[in-house]
């Protein structure tokens, strides 16, 4: 199956919603779940900010009339309910106690990436910047996407970012001294 490219969607979306919507979840869900997984620290956190995005994407785009649809920007609209999403979530949070690392030796083999370690890293981040840091280097958004998801000016995104990774590169300094 070839994916669309992303400014066919609106078109999809227009004529077959579910379908549409279908394919949109099939393209966008691994990345959504990859940025709230780095944003919020928690496998089953990310998992239900993944969910929840497409549940509130699919409702208000029933109440969308075409000429809204056609002019989506899907992939900065399905982050900006993401991000919205992991702040509610950080807000409301709990102080957790995450579980000991050899309860998910069984997953070692389906995820080889060190993906505790720098959650461990970007923690410390201060939330603009870590939020700036993940979605550009993580999820992999264009500068302009960024500006349109956090609603901040670009010369700060640009700065957020720059700093956030001045620090993790401090913080990979420290450790490899260790």
């Amino acid at each position: 199956m070839t994916l669309p490219d992303q400014a066919e969607i609106p078109r999809m979306l227009i004529d077959d919603l579910d379908g549409g919507f279908s394919l949109m979840v099939h393209v966008f869900q691994p990345g959504i779940y990859s940025g709230a997984y780095r944003l919020t620290h928690h496998r089953q956190d990310a998992q239900e900010v993944a969910q929840d995005t497409f549940v509130r994407a699919y409702l208000a785009l029933e109440r969308y009339d075409s000429e809204r649809i056609a002019s989506l920007q899907i992939r900065p609209w399905l982050w900006t309910i993401a991000l919205n999403l992991c702040r509610n979530r950080a807000t409301r949070a709990k102080p957790t106690t995450p579980l000991p690392s050899e309860d998910f030796v069984a997953t070692i083999d389906e995820e080889p990436f060190d993906h505790d370690g720098w959650n461990a890293r970007l923690t410390p981040l201060p939330e603009p910047q870590r939020t700036a840091v993940v979605l550009r280097h993580v999820v992999d958004l264009p500068i302009s996407e960024i500006v349109a998801i956090t609603q901040r000016p670009e010369g700060t995104v640009k700065t957020d970012i720059s700093r956030g990774l001045t620090r993790l590169r401090k913080i990979l300094e420290m450790e490899e001294a260790i």
